[in-house]
């Protein structure tokens, strides 16, 4: 597996209950500040077989673009489980739920 995987695999799996990471955010931290979609790529392929809680990753404003209405209603509902509440139908206020992964890297 290639570092920048495996790094982005461990962020994502670090992102605590009630916060989200952006796509971008997390190729940033994982090394890679242009690789916003590889982030997408990964979370499709591999969510399941490393249990990724796929749910706490949003766009750069905050939005839910899973591409079918039962995929956004799916993590809306997930999040707001999780405590989150949302500034519009679907959009999260960043400035209230995103995480930080700089913690993470220092623990």
């Amino acid at each position: 597996m290639q570092p920048f995987t495996l790094n982005v695999i461990k962020i994502i799996q670090s992102i605590p209950r009630g916060k989200v990471m952006t796509y971008g955010q997390i190729a940033k931290a994982a090394g890679s500040n242009r690789a916003a979609r590889q982030v997408v790529r990964i979370l499709h392929s591999m969510s399941e077989k490393y249990q990724l809680p796929w749910h706490r990753v949003v766009n750069a404003s905050g939005k839910l673009t899973i591409p079918t209405e039962e995929g956004r209603l799916l993590q809306k509902h997930l999040l707001q489980k999780e405590g989150i509440v949302f500034e519009k139908d679907e959009q999260v206020l960043l400035k209230s739920y995103i995480y930080d992964p700089i913690e993470f890297w220092e623990e």
